[in-house]
């Protein structure tokens, strides 16, 4: 099996049952920390990947690999996503041509900031799929105009496990997807704000975002991305700024979920785009795991 990119051989099950055995005291969380040290399991920056690990013990717990201990305490998802704050429309519209709002800014959203409460209540009230919590990954930004005035927010996210026009245009096997998927972001979340009217605003703030977005998520994660993709909902849009900012359109998917394995579930067609952020953007992201060590540790 693999599991958050992770190959699950029989010996690592029984690890993870033994370490259950063995500490029958411990909860969750505790698993989870030791199970990465076990594992050696990091991230760039060396931080235990203890949120992977655990979801990947929730993977093994459903498909009747392990139980897991009970609960100590409710998940903290279920806290951090119920409460999103309010956020009431702006008392006047901001209709103008772009030249008027520039030059605009993209400030980075840090976690448990009055931004960050901002950047959910925007994304919570007037964003069609809502907010959700992020895990794994990602940079928020809030764009603000020369007058310091909200105009839009964006999400970048972990990159989707599997899309067949995209890994076919990149030219990934299935070795090659799994090794080197953090080296590309998903554009989740993009949201004009309502009372917004400008036109060619959209193009401009993911232009704007693009120039700057590989130093961020290298100062964050001690990694850099080589490109951006995002899935654009069809039936809802045309994908038009995506487009006028550059970004290629490489097919749609096939209306399914990652969890449809029985194929029964209907979900919406969405058109796929890609950003390359850097010329050799194919042959980084296509690179084996002994040169791109070797690549991030020169930069």
């Amino acid at each position: 099996m693999v599991i958050q990119g992770r190959r699950i051989t029989d010996g690592e099950i029984a690890l993870i049952r033994d370490l259950m055995a063995e500490h029958r005291d411990w909860g969750r969380t505790r698993l989870s920390e030791e199970l990465c040290r076990c594992w050696n399991w990091r991230n760039a920056q060396g931080r235990i990947k203890d949120m992977a690990a655990r979801s990947l013990l929730l993977k093994l717990e459903r498909r009747g690999c392990i139980e897991l201990p009970a609960r100590q305490r409710p998940s903290s998802n279920h806290f951090r996503n119920r409460c999103v704050p309010a956020v009431e429309p702006a008392a006047e519209p901001i209709r103008s041509d772009l030249s008027a709002l520039r030059p605009l800014s993209a400030d980075l959203v840090a976690p448990r900031s009055d931004n960050s409460q901002l950047f959910k209540g925007l994304l919570g009230r007037y964003h069609y799929l809502g907010h959700r919590n992020t895990v794994g990954e990602n940079l928020r930004y809030l764009i603000r105009d020369r007058h310091g005035r909200l105009v839009a927010c964006a999400l970048f996210g972990s990159a989707a496990w599997k899309c067949a026009d995209r890994d076919r245009f990149l030219g990934w096997d299935r070795a090659c997807r799994e090794r080197n998927l953090q080296a590309l972001t998903n554009n989740t979340r993009f949201l004009i704000l309502p009372w917004v009217e400008v036109p060619h605003l959209a193009s401009h703030v993911l232009g704007l975002i693009a120039r700057r977005i590989r130093d961020d998520w290298q100062g964050k994660y001690a990694h850099p991305v080589h490109a951006l993709e995002t899935f654009v909902d069809r039936s809802r849009f045309k994908g038009t700024c995506y487009r006028a900012a550059n970004w290629m359109r490489l097919g749609a998917t096939q209306g399914r979920t990652r969890n449809d394995r029985d194929r029964r579930i209907q979900a919406p067609v969405k058109d796929v785009y890609l950003y390359p952020l850097i010329p050799e953007f194919r042959r980084e992201l296509c690179a084996p795991a002994c040169s791109r060590t070797e690549g991030r540790a020169g930069r």
